[in-house]
């Protein structure tokens, strides 16, 4: 037991440092190329976070293991929005970049809706993870070329968010380059041990394989994410913090998907209880991120905390669902009929008395 605690906490310390190295490295990049940390974000970040849920991905499409290839890459989605979106918005409401909102959501949105109608008739084979893999490599193109022909407009844009460019020992590109490359490499191994010792320490005090999955792995393969989003909103660096989760996201669909598919001999099966219930609850959490970041074009503590109150609600569903506890029913009809209806008109007031509060546009 000692054993698991010390690498529990081994594992913590390598997902701290590892998300100050790639966050420092990612922004002196964005620096000295001229592309914007939001970009930064949304490519190199999100590429290399989402490197856990990959190799998660890809072992189990060799293995034949259709449910938790796809399971990883559904649950990592919803917990990057509700989760890390709702725990970076409690440390500092998070301002949220126009090229987000009117850009890469609505990316995000049509991924996941890709994603769905290609998972209804309960396969994503070769062809299909050809053309995942195929749209995130257009995507990575076109935010690199678009941030270039923009370089010098987002270099007067994001020179707050860098505090700390008169250091001289990190200058140098391929010194930010191999500070992202260590920072990635202690992400996955903290996030490797916090998940192994997680689990030995469960089962020790009888916790079942099932509730270890739906919770701790879930969350495990996300750590990354976690890390390098609060590391990057206790810094001060949002667009990092946002793009990181939006783009992981895309990544995720796109790159995760798409290689599981082309590896998978005959393809991943779909479940039907993936295709009937967890492939609509990601595309309504996409969803969910408009409303949201309309509201005054930021994330705010209190929709943070409601990012959480679901991210916890859905948790507890799964677990109800899986055991066939007596209380889902009344659960089932208490989100239905009182939370969900309370939350949009909630949302609807705020989006209002943001719109009066600005006034009306200048002539």
């Amino acid at each position: 037991m000692l054993e698991h605690i010390l690498m529990f906490t081994l594992g913590l310390v390598a997902l701290t440092i590892g998300a100050e190295l790639m966050v420092r490295g990612a922004a002196r990049l964005a620096l000295t190329f001229g592309i914007s940390p939001l970009v930064v974000g949304l490519t190199i970040v999100a590429f290399g976070t989402s490197a856990p849920e990959m190799a998660v991905s890809a072992g189990a499409a060799l293995s034949g293991s259709g449910d938790l290839a796809i399971g990883n890459v559904v649950g990592s989605n919803i917990a990057n929005v509700l989760l890390i979106l709702g725990l970076s918005a409690l440390i500092v409401p998070l301002a949220v970049n126009e090229q987000i909102i009117r850009q890469e959501i609505p990316i995000m949105i049509g991924a996941s809706l890709l994603f769905l109608v290609l998972a209804l008739d309960g396969n994503i084979g070769r062809g299909e993870g050809a053309l995942l893999f195929a749209l995130v490599i257009v995507y990575t193109v076109f935010l690199v070329t678009q941030s270039r022909r923009a370089s010098k407009a987002a270099e007067a844009e994001f020179a707050e968010e860098m505090p700390d460019t008169t250091s001289a020992w990190d200058a140098h590109w391929s010194v930010q380059a191999l500070l992202v490359l260590g920072g990635l490499g202690l992400l996955i191994l903290g996030a490797d041990w916090l998940v192994d010792s997680a689990v030995a320490v469960a089962r020790a005090f009888g916790v079942s394989d099932l509730v270890i999955g739906l919770t701790v792995v879930a969350v495990g393969t996300s750590m990354p994410e976690i890390a390098t989003s609060l590391v990057a909103a206790f810094r001060g660096q949002r667009d990092i913090a946002v793009g990181n989760v939006v783009g992981s996201n895309i990544f995720n669909i796109f790159a995760c998907m798409g290689f599981a598919g082309l590896i998978a001999d005959g393809g991943i099966m779909v479940s039907e209880t993936a295709r009937n219930f967890d492939l609509w609850v990601m595309l309504a959490v996409a969803f969910a991120c408009l409303p949201i970041l309309f509201t005054g074009r930021e994330i705010a503590r209190w929709e943070g905390g409601v990012f959480l109150g679901y991210y916890a609600a859905y948790t507890l569903y799964l677990i109800l669902a899986a055991t066939q506890h007596a209380t889902l029913p009344a659960f089932s009809t208490a989100m239905l009929s009182y939370v969900l209806p309370l939350t949009v008109i909630t949302l609807i007031v705020s989006f209002v008395h943001s719109n009066i509060k600005a006034g009306p546009p200048a002539a």
